[in-house]
């Protein structure tokens, strides 16, 4: 049974940095295209960050130049590195894996971590 954890959230100061982790186990993680979505306090899931198999990443405009989205094939794990953040980033951040090839959809992602705060207060 795939399993998706993510780790790394906590309370942090405007302008600070915390890196999320996405652990997958029990899976693919190789041929899987991995997703980074957040949500905000009253609002929809949406996406933040994506990273295919062969390593295209591709990021909303409003995390552009601040975040950084990786993953280590060997260690079955994605990272979210976030930079510069401000209080517009508190939301709770989720990790999803798919095989589709439509990464923008978050529809098409079959395995969702529980999700993890992220806090940007000072």
């Amino acid at each position: 049974q795939v399993q998706v954890t993510e780790s790394g959230g906590g309370l942090v100061q405007p302008g600070g940095s915390l890196r999320l982790s996405c652990i997958v186990s029990g899976g693919d993680f190789r041929n899987a295209n991995m997703g980074w979505y957040r949500q905000f306090p009253g609002k929809e899931r949406e996406l933040a960050a994506t990273i295919t198999t062969g390593g295209r990443t591709n990021y909303v405009d409003s995390v552009k130049g601040r975040f950084t989205i990786s993953r280590d094939n060997a260690k079955s794990t994605a990272y979210l590195q976030m930079n510069s953040l401000t209080p517009e980033d508190t939301a709770v951040y989720y990790c999803a894996a798919t095989k589709s090839d439509s990464v923008y959809d978050q529809n098409e992602y079959t395995y969702w971590g529980q999700g993890t705060q992220v806090t940007v207060s000072s």
